[in-house]
């Protein structure tokens, strides 16, 4: 099991989903990478979150899509957060750096504080300075977070908004049709933290996906398909990263599987 315990400034750190049915969710995500939930409190009277769990560690978070939410357009999604060491400092770099801040700093209980931003291309990630939740407790194993992508019409343009705000280095790695880049970060995986492509066809909005790992992603797709999800890139392999798969879940939000290579 990998535990983490801090992250480094830079790391994405945590996904949560908001979603118009999170008992529906609950009862696919729990079938499907075995969690356990634990509702805590908000400061909205009635309103909780939902933390998912695997074997009593924080690996997701859920919420509730509210009518102000869906009436603006927002669909049910999976939203990537990024840990900074003083959010007012990054956010304040968003700006100048051709971003765009759509939700400014605001506190989360005792948990931390975060906002909400897009880069420049319109992707829409979220900013995270920890305080009592450091955010995913357990990561690269089955059931838990593995990898976090941006999809963007051009990657390289984007490149030094990311670089401006998170402090993130790039490498390119040759691909069949394409390049796809790869973040790194003081403090953070040499292999990378979090890779960049462009769309796999053209008209695709700027969006960060989560990928999820599994033992098997043959088996785990055809479990979903039985639990109501849509199949948006079957199983495949990719050399010298190993077995991907695209879903919708039953209320419609995106997101990836993964079984590692060797």
């Amino acid at each position: 099991m990998a535990i983490v315990t801090e992250y480094a400034p830079g790391i994405p750190s945590w996904v949560d989903l908001a979603t118009p049915d999170p008992v529906a969710a609950q009862a696919f995500y729990g079938a499907l990478f075995d969690w356990e939930y634990v509702d805590e409190p908000t400061d909205q009277p009635g309103v909780s979150y939902t933390m998912a769990n695997r074997n009593g560690r924080a690996a997701a978070g859920m919420m509730q899509l509210s009518p102000q939410m869906a009436e603006s357009g927002m669909p049910p999604v999976w939203t990537t957060y990024v840990s900074v060491a003083d959010l007012d400092q990054s956010v304040a770099l968003v700006g100048p750096a051709g971003g765009t801040v759509l939700q400014p700093p605001m506190p989360v209980m005792d948990a931390g504080r975060m906002a909400v931003i897009a880069d420049p291309s319109g992707a829409v990630f979220a900013l995270w300075e920890a305080a009592a939740h450091i955010g995913a407790e357990v990561v690269n194993e089955s059931g838990a977070l593995v990898w976090n992508e941006l999809t963007t019409p051009e990657p390289a343009a984007v490149l030094p908004f990311y670089e401006a705000v998170l402090g993130w280095t790039t490498e390119v790695t040759p691909m069949p049709d394409a390049e796809y880049f790869v973040f790194h970060v003081a403090g953070g995986n040499e292999q990378g933290i979090a890779g960049a492509m462009a769309p796999p066809m053209p008209g695709m909005p700027a969006f960060w996906s989560v990928y999820f790992q599994v033992d098997d992603v043959e088996a785990t797709v055809a479990k979903a398909s039985e639990l109501g999800a849509q199949v948006l890139m079957e199983p495949t392999e990719m050399e010298m990263v190993g077995t991907l798969a695209v879903l919708t879940d039953p209320q419609g939000a995106v997101f990836s599987l993964m079984a590692p290579g060797s």
